[in-house]
């Protein structure tokens, strides 16, 4: 009896492709959880927000993060404008902070952040003076912290942008897009 050659590759190309039943930590040769430990990384609590919006829309495998302020250690807003009362250090840290929030936006919806493929598209905002340019420096604080939690996974497309104002007169927004 002859096996038709269509049904034969259909089978091949099945038995090829990952399956969900992979363990998510197959992806990283670490655990996403430890490195947060490893770098002094801890996600706070995840508070419903404040106006008509979520935190984090799924559409497939993709996740869409609302964007997202700095809070300090102690959950107060990072306040200032770039180039007037805050340098790039203190944008770049207020950054971080986000990146920190976003963090823990994704381990809220997800419950486990080695589902996450890759960090795919990154928007800073950046509140700055007319003469102030060193947005992309202030969000590299966003960027790394990515980089240094995903690995290469963490490496993505960005913009970086100056803004007049932002929501309370925090220094910076970032919102992103991720693939699990």
């Amino acid at each position: 009896m002859k096996f038709p050659i269509h049904l034969l590759l259909l089978l091949l190309g099945f038995l090829s492709c990952k399956t969900d039943s992979q363990s998510p930590k197959d992806s990283y040769s670490y655990d996403i959880e430890s490195r947060l430990d490893s770098l002094g990384i801890q996600l706070p609590p995840v508070k419903s927000p404040v106006a008509n919006y979520v935190h984090v829309v799924q559409s497939g495998n993709l996740l869409f993060l609302a964007g997202k302020g700095p809070k300090d250690e102690s959950g107060a807003n990072i306040m200032g404008r770039l180039g007037e009362d805050m340098d790039v250090a203190a944008g770049y840290h207020a950054a971080h902070r986000i990146a920190v929030a976003q963090l823990a936006v994704l381990k809220d919806h997800l419950g486990d952040l080695n589902k996450v493929k890759r960090i795919v598209k990154v928007k800073g905002m950046v509140r700055c003076t007319d003469d102030f340019t060193q947005q992309s420096q202030v969000i590299n604080g966003f960027s790394d912290t990515m980089v240094k939690v995903f690995g290469q996974k963490g490496k993505h497309a960005r913009a970086a942008v100056g803004m007049n104002a932002l929501p309370g007169g925090i220094c910076a927004e970032i919102e992103m897009v991720v693939e699990i």
